[in-house]
């Protein structure tokens, strides 16, 4: 969940954002689809030949004004020989942004000053020499300005000055010289001067706090687990902060403004444990060193960063309503996907979205029951088709991404979610979670692709999942059935005529259970549907009274089947 409100009724899940078992082991005959794949190829301009390490941004914070002083040291390995070039992202200060950006002073390298140029919020640093493939450098960048976007300087709702990161999407690069980007992953310090009256809280442990003088504070916090650029936090505020618990040995911690320190501690102090046990024993180990949920003044929902996440000023009530609570739920779910198994462009950003809202739903069906779950399946429907009435076009995956503001939409969260459901009703619950953990281990604190993530459950399950993927993922709309049936009497057989009115999308090939009522008993079979236009017999012994599609609710799609006909003599 990111900058808007996640609105979560027993779960509703809403455009930016946001779970375990159901029954049924399922065969799929996805015949010949579409082999189209969708290279992820956007246009962000990449350094193939650098892996940036560890970034360490000194940073020195004032009351008296807005501006910012940051020493960047950045640590990285040259992947190919001849580099002699560096491409980082910062936004430069211009009369468009009031003035405000930054300005670069100076470049160094253990052996002197490099060359640099910083124009059009690109920071090109310039080599003394071409290095090796494998050699390791470290160079500094000093600069200092007024952020416009990424760091939120300012009162919170109770008049206190604090400073707060919002780096989602690709913010982060106007206050932190970084690669602004998913696809390079790299450890992370923040070393924070600021006046003592504050507490200051980051990515990862804090490995030192220290009063300076009777005004300046120095506090360090270290990230040992690489993690993508919007995932780099800090709060600075006057917090109260509680170390509520452990585990596995790291810290469960509140850190809310001092005025909410009582609702505050409240709040959080659940679901938070619950959800890192429930996560570590389906999908794979918490990566990081704690988990730390943080009221800030810079989100209106809820943001996933690494062991370090801000939620809204208004997310504290002290009620422990549901909402919040699934709000929780979703941004731990993030610790997972998105943060420790993080697409490598922005296009696969439903390996973020879809992924922990689906694992959100899978968390509450596993601690507050199956209607709590199928509540939530109904409501992201719902989102689903109205956002489908007015984007008829839409797909999951973004083609070559441009513009940032179309990052996410419900369709990410809601139809991506819904993905993950209906493959694990092709798959079976357990084979789908047998697979989820494979993908995890796989990529864990590393990219992946929509491709490799169909390539690992495709190895676990033996199916081709190809077709699957083509029409949920990569066209858009959902199933439209339209239809009838009728018993006939001479050959016991319930025949089912079902046409597909879909607009759009083409023929979509999918198993699909059929709730067979009867007046002692209800018989649920699957048929595979494989035409626009199919006929469809079951063998039944007598005549049904109901017939009802996908009862257990697998499947994306709405149905207008009429009422049975008289049987065939």
């Amino acid at each position: 969940m990111k900058r808007n409100n996640l609105t979560l009724n027993k779960i509703k899940i809403s455009e930016i954002f946001e779970m375990r078992l159901f029954y049924f082991i399922a065969l799929i005959i996805l015949s010949i689809g579409s082999n189209t794949v969708y290279a992820s190829t956007d246009p962000y301009p990449k350094n193939p030949k650098i892996d940036v390490l560890n970034y360490i941004f000194d940073i020195t914070l004032s009351d008296a004004s807005d501006e910012i002083n940051c020493l960047v040291t950045v640590d990285f390995r040259a992947l190919d020989t001849g580099v002699e070039k560096i491409r980082l992202d910062l936004v430069n200060v211009s009369e468009k942004l009031e003035n405000k950006g930054m300005t670069v002073q100076d470049v160094k390298s253990e052996n002197g000053s490099l060359k640099f140029l910083h124009e059009k919020d690109e920071l090109w640093i310039y080599l003394n020499e071409p290095l090796l493939k494998n050699e390791r450098k470290k160079f500094t960048i000093s600069y200092s300005g007024i952020p416009s976007e990424g760091l939120h300087i300012g009162e919170n709702k109770y008049g206190d000055r604090t400073f707060f990161s919002d780096n989602w999407p690709n913010r982060g690069r106007h206050w932190l010289a970084t690669v602004d980007h998913p696809y390079d992953k790299a450890k992370c310090e923040f070393i924070v001067t600021a006046p003592n009256h504050y507490q200051v809280v980051s990515n990862g442990l804090k490995i030192e706090e220290t009063n300076l003088d009777k005004n300046q504070k120095r506090t360090h916090w270290k990230q040992s687990i690489p993690i993508a650029s919007w995932l780099y936090v800090l709060g600075v505020a006057e917090f109260a902060v509680q170390y509520v618990d452990e585990f596995e040995g790291k810290s469960i911690q509140t850190w809310v403004f001092k005025q909410d320190r009582e609702a505050g501690f409240y709040d959080f102090a659940v679901p938070t444990k619950k959800a890192l046990e429930f996560y570590s024993d389906y999908v794979g180990p918490f990566s990081y060193e704690k988990l730390a949920n943080i009221q800030s003044n810079s989100v209106s929902g809820g943001m996933e960063a690494a062991s370090a996440i801000l939620y809204s000023a208004n997310s504290v009530k002290g009620d422990r309503n549901t909402r919040w609570r699934n709000v929780v739920i979703h941004e731990i779910a993030h610790q997972w996907f998105g943060n420790a198994v993080t697409e490598y462009d922005w296009d696969d950003i439903w390996l973020s979205e879809g992924f922990a809202t689906y694992f959100t739903l899978l968390f509450i069906e596993h601690y507050y029951g199956k209607e709590a779950f199928i509540e939530g399946l109904i409501s992201s429907k719902k989102r689903v088709e109205s956002f489908h009435e007015k984007n008829p076009d839409y797909t999951i995956i973004h083609h070559n991404l441009k513009n940032m503001k179309d990052v996410t939409s419900s369709q990410t969260y809601q139809k991506g979610s819904w993905v993950l459901h209906m493959l694990r009703g092709v798959l079976g619950t357990e084979i789908f979670w047998k697979g989820i953990r494979s993908y995890y281990s796989k990529f864990k604190d590393l990219n992946a692709t929509t491709e490799d993530f169909r390539q690992v459950m495709e190895e676990v399950s033996g199916l081709n999942l190809n077709p699957f993927f083509q029409q949920w993922l990569y066209k858009p709309g959902t199933l439209e059935l339209d239809g009838q049936w009728f018993y006939d009497k001479q050959n016991k057989e319930l025949v089912l005529e079902m046409n597909q009115i879909q607009k759009g999308g083409g023929l979509i090939q999918m198993p699909i259970e059929i709730g067979i009522d009867f007046p002692n008993h209800t018989k649920i079979v699957k048929i595979q549907l494989k035409d626009k236009q199919g006929v469809y017999k079951i063998k039944v012994d007598q005549k049904p009274l109901k017939i009802i599609l996908d009862p257990n609710l697998w499947v994306l799609m709405n149905s207008n089947f009429e009422l049975p006909y008289q049987s065939k003599k």
